[in-house]
């Protein structure tokens, strides 16, 4: 469950790496590029929803919850610090969306393939950003051939009620 699907308030979905998850705050990190269309469309705070699966487990997990795009504060410079020179280069190249006449990466051809040094990255800062969700509802739904079952929690009261899948 650590590539969930975050999906925004206009209907679009996308599958993110899972940074880190804060237990008492039900807080999601994920790192993005704030130059890509859903850190406008989050800003400082609009519905996301982010959709895990454990395929082993047979096991779904809708969560619903707000979310904010932070650039500048001392939890982006952490988890920038946080990141090797091979994530940070993904930070190096075009916004995403640009558009090109041929496939592409995005990023600098002499960055293509290696890890930069901390000394070539110092224009890559400007793009990182931090996607956080704090989650206010859990839909659980367990798959079974005995029988499906399901539960909605409300993360900031702790309060869950069995529901017919």
């Amino acid at each position: 469950m650590h590539t969930p699907v975050v999906a925004t308030a206009d209907a679009d979905a996308r599958v993110m790496v899972l940074r880190g998850f804060e237990r008492a705050g039900w807080r999601l990190r994920f790192h993005t590029d704030a130059r890509s269309p859903k850190c406008e469309t989050i800003g400082d705070g609009a519905p996301v929803g982010v959709l895990f699966y454990d395929r082993e487990a047979k096991l779904q997990v809708r969560c619903r919850g707000r979310g904010w795009i932070e650039t500048d504060t001392l939890l982006v410079d952490a988890a920038w610090q946080e990141s090797t020179n091979f994530a940070r280069r993904c930070y190096l190249g075009e916004g995403p969306g640009a558009v090109s006449d041929s496939p592409t990466s995005g990023l600098p051809a002499w960055a293509e393939g290696i890890e930069p040094e901390d000394e070539q990255l110092t224009g890559a800062r400007k793009n990182f950003a931090l996607l956080l969700v704090e989650l206010v509802e859990a839909d659980w739904f367990s798959l079974a051939h005995t029988g499906h079952r399901r539960a909605i929690i409300q993360l900031t009261s702790g309060e869950g009620r069995w529901v017919s899948p």
